[in-house]
């Protein structure tokens, strides 16, 4: 077994669920590529009993290293710097020299706020500098800095103390890990490799057994930790292993393109977003979209430099608004309906000719609850991918879910239909 860590994340607010935890997947990434097998990541209140519960509940599970996050400000309720050093055996002790580097700090941060009492705030923050003796400082992004932990008596694992806010842990983590304390902690660790797979189509019931029949037919299947989640409408498979383990992950890989053929569209982790952005380089898209109100632009652009080839998007709820802005038949409508292949090309041609772009995909559909009928009921949705020159990508579908399903659901569709288009 290599090495392993846990993650221990505080603060009441992302206990209760009014601050959504980031810190957690973050880390947890960082420790996969550093080839440290994360045994468990669990989240408590600023209570020092219940901190401390979390650390011995990891120290009892073999980990060599645990990281904190959150509770390191200068209020009454940050204790985790503490509460660590009470679990360490290590008595806290004010670094001076500390101290006048967060002053220095807060002299920059009070010139902004000239009616603040500076003094006030120093005395307030004095309790930042106080660390367990012994620790490694790590320098402060914010205001707060780290610190690395070694326990005065083993087996008590070596604990990396870091603070709340994203942006300050995530600065502060290559100065974690440069420490001699946590190089030493994860000296013995397994270099991992993980390779990503990506579907659209099959169930996941099929994915399950075309596994279950890999593992009965691949030698070393065991070696394989695999992990699969259906994601945007798209299943997932994550198989992390040693590189002994290299050639039955290829066989694996080989067994799922054999199976399940065109539906698995990256074997390299890609996602299709990434794919379409390859794909559209030199081109413009436009977009036309009503259920999905925005999303599929919001995808197309959801990147570095990705407005340098989405040419413009519009989003048409209103009959009235199709028409006028995308150039929509009203008859199209009338005949057909709002939803429907038909109006769904008018609407992708409209986007074109609105915007001069090489391509253009639509979505027109029902989303939520109140808008279907028999013939169209609720998930309904239409969908056209359109190119000067070229036969009209028509497909209608008809998801399950709320509203919040469908829309994402048809967010993905639409991105796997001009993929599908620009590859062609």
């Amino acid at each position: 077994m290599g090495i392993r860590a846990g993650i221990v994340v505080t603060g009441t607010e992302v206990l209760t669920g009014r601050v959504a935890d980031r810190n957690g997947p973050w880390l947890a990434d960082r420790l996969l590529e550093l080839g440290i097998e994360l045994a468990h990541i669990t989240i408590c209140g600023d209570r020092p009993a219940d901190i401390a519960a979390q650390l011995a509940f990891l120290a009892a599970q073999d980990v060599e290293l645990i990281v904190t996050s959150g509770g390191l400000g200068p209020t009454a309720d940050d204790l985790t710097v503490d509460t660590v050093a009470g679990f360490c055996g290590r008595k806290m002790v004010l670094d001076t020299a500390l101290e006048e580097r967060i002053t220095a700090i807060l002299r920059k941060l009070v010139t902004r706020m000239p009616d603040l009492d500076f003094d006030a705030v120093r005395a307030a923050n004095r309790k930042q500098a106080v660390v367990p003796e012994g620790a490694t400082v790590l320098e402060p992004v914010g205001t707060a800095p780290g610190v690395v932990v070694t326990p005065l008596a083993a087996p008590t694992p070596t604990i990396v103390v870091l603070p709340g806010p994203p942006r300050e842990l995530q600065a502060m983590w290559p100065a974690a890990l440069a420490t001699d304390a946590v190089q030493a902690a994860i000296a013995g660790r397994v270099h991992y490799r993980q390779d990503t797979i990506r579907m659209f189509g099959p169930a996941e019931s099929a994915l399950a057994e075309a596994l279950r029949l890999a593992e009965a037919e691949i030698p070393g299947f065991a070696e394989l930790e695999i992990t699969t989640c259906l994601r945007r409408a798209e299943l997932e498979i994550v198989t992390r292993y040693e590189p002994a383990a290299a050639d039955s992950y290829d066989r694996l890989r080989a067994a799922l393109c054999d199976r399940f053929g065109d539906a698995v569209y990256s074997t390299d982790g890609a996602t299709v977003d990434d794919q379409v952005a390859a794909l559209l380089a030199g081109r413009w898209a436009a977009t036309a979209e009503s259920c999905t109100g925005g999303l599929v632009a919001g995808r197309l652009t959801d990147r570095p430099g990705s407005s340098a080839y989405l040419a413009g998007g519009v989003v048409s709820y209103s009959n009235a608004a199709k028409s006028e802005l995308l150039g929509v038949d009203p008859e199209l409508i009338e005949t057909h309906g709002a939803v429907s292949e038909q109006v769904a090309e008018a609407m992708a041609v409209g986007a074109l000719r609105r915007f001069g772009a090489d391509i253009a995909v639509s979505t027109t559909g029902i989303a939520g609850p109140g808008g279907g009928s028999a013939e169209k009921p609720v998930g309904t949705v239409c969908f056209c991918v359109a190119a000067p020159d070229q036969p009209p990508v028509l497909r209608t579908v008809r998801l399950p879910g709320n509203r919040s399903d469908v829309r994402e659901r048809s967010t993905t569709i639409a991105m796997h239909l001009l993929r599908r288009a620009l590859a062609d």
